[in-house]
């Protein structure tokens, strides 16, 4: 069973996708800013992390940056409002997999994640 971890500061969002993506099969785990995402991550390790920019104490590329120093394995996906393209390249040149852009589709998400899974 693949972990999850959901990084977001909206509370609809995050109860949304842990919701979508247990439903799917999947462990989740969520944290509200990015210092809880990587505390989090000390003690278990996700396959894949969706991942907002946009949190208070640690932003997401700060996130992401730290993903990637633990580790190349790990998939991430930018879910994020921040939509112009200079947003999207950062996000991507820092590593991320996939970047996103709220609103999002809830079947186009779990599918993308199955395919970044597989």
């Amino acid at each position: 069973m693949s972990k999850i971890l959901i990084v977001d500061d909206e509370p609809n969002i995050l109860l949304s996708l842990e919701y979508l993506l247990k439903k799917e099969g999947f462990r989740v785990f969520i944290a509200r800013d990015g210092e809880e995402a990587m505390a989090i991550m000390e003690e278990n390790l996700p396959q894949l992390v969706i991942l907002d920019i946009m949190m208070p104490k640690v932003d997401g590329y700060e996130v992401c940056k730290y993903i990637r120093k633990k580790s190349d394995e790990v998939k991430v996906i930018f879910l994020s409002a921040k939509s112009k393209q200079q947003d999207i390249k950062k996000g991507l040149d820092l590593g991320a997999d996939l970047y996103l852009t709220k609103p999002f589709g809830n079947k186009d998400l779990v599918a993308k994640v199955k395919n970044l899974l597989n």
